[in-house]
């Protein structure tokens, strides 16, 4: 059921060993406990996964992609049925992004190319054109060309109806002259506040995040979160590039979070492998989006306790024990190893489902397992 509460942030508490904390995002479809893990559902969908399932299994909060949903269906589709969540079948919370983030990893390549380590990558051919306005791109779909602006990808998100919105900004890449990052994170603050001014003109009980950017260098990073932190935004994300390597982001982030207000929450874009997650729940971070999980569980990678199982290998074959004796998912209540091997090697759709149920329900326990730390101080 749809709550009547307002969007608002409850901080519960605040360890004694670092600085994570503990709290309560209030949305109106319901509350997402912080730390949180958040899955991708790039099209409206968890790859694999039934909606309504992962509502079940307690996934608080879940990520679509504007950019993508903007094509296919498109919006108005959406909007026509009652908003995302009627359309999807979703009862709990959603946050969108702006469009931004596909639109210029067509150009420059994603944040996750960086933290691999693939370099730079020359703009392709589907952007055609960056200016103050907005992105000129063609759609991958039918190559029809789209302008997408603050105020149009705003519009696009009240379409779509997500509790939690992002405002349009630009994804410069690592590799990139120091002057043209400041001038792009000038215009991001810019493009920031066309949106914010949008979304204000019809709030429509949603939240708008701003996005801290400046690449790695803390001086920018620390001067875009004084700048967007003066601003009525609801929250703060963090986005552009992390860096190269995981060191490389995690100092960055540690220079950077003393500066993100503690009064609101914030939420940190695009990454959740649980490396990253073990080093960011420390400094302070709340929300983590990412596709890992159930990337990882569609090329046989199970996450458990005892590490990442690959069900592939032939010393599964005859494993008749679940995934994980601690773990309570319909999986490995139902299931073994065995047969997961069996299902994968016969290439049969449902070990996907099976093993994302798995995954996801492992990052759920493990987000839950990080509040309680939290809370006792051991974290």
């Amino acid at each position: 059921m749809i709550s009547t509460s307002t969007f608002h942030f409850e901080l519960i508490h605040t360890s004694k060993k670092s600085r994570a904390r503990v709290g309560r995002i209030h949305t109106p479809h319901g509350i997402i406990e912080t730390p949180s893990f958040v899955a991708v559902g790039t099209n409206g969908a968890l790859k694999a996964v039934d909606n309504t399932l992962i509502d079940e299994m307690g996934l608080d909060l879940m990520f679509c992609n504007t950019y993508h949903l903007m094509l296919q269906p498109g919006t108005e589709v959406i909007k026509n049925a009652g908003g995302i969540h009627k359309f999807i079948g979703r009862k709990k919370p959603i946050i969108t992004d702006s469009g931004g983030f596909q639109v210029f990893s067509l150009a420059y390549g994603s944040v996750a190319s960086e933290l691999k380590s693939q370099g730079k990558k020359k703009i392709g051919s589907s952007v055609l054109k960056i200016t103050e306005e907005g992105v000129r791109f063609r759609s991958y779909r039918d190559g029809s060309e789209i302008l997408l602006t603050p105020e149009s990808s705003v519009l696009a998100q009240k379409n779509i109806g997500a509790d939690i919105i992002i405002p349009f900004d630009e994804l410069p890449p690592y590799h990139i002259d120091p002057k043209v990052l400041y001038s792009s994170l000038l215009r991001t603050h810019r493009w920031e506040k066309r949106s914010l001014d949008e979304h204000l003109k019809n709030p429509n009980g949603q939240a708008m995040y701003a996005v801290v950017h400046g690449g790695v260098d803390d001086e920018l990073r620390k001067f875009s979160a004084n700048h967007l932190s003066k601003l009525s935004f609801d929250g703060f994300a963090i986005g552009g590039s992390m860096g190269k390597t995981k060191p490389e982001m995690v100092k960055m982030l540690t220079a950077l979070m003393p500066h993100i207000p503690e009064d609101k929450p914030n939420h940190l874009l695009g990454i959740a492998d649980l490396d990253s997650l073990s080093a960011c729940i420390p400094l302070g971070i709340d929300t983590f989006d990412s596709s890992y999980p159930t990337k990882a569980a569609r090329h046989g990678s199970l996450l458990t306790s005892m590490g990442t199982v690959k069900v592939t290998r032939g010393i599964f074959q005859n494993a008749h024990m679940p995934v994980d004796q601690s773990c309570p998912c319909h999986t490995c209540q139902n299931y073994t190893l065995a047969y997961l091997h069996h299902l994968f090697k016969a290439h049969e759709m449902t070990a996907y489902t099976l093993a994302s149920i798995h995954n996801l329900q492992f990052m759920i326990s493990f987000m839950k397992k990080m509040r309680e730390e939290i809370l006792e101080d051991r974290l």
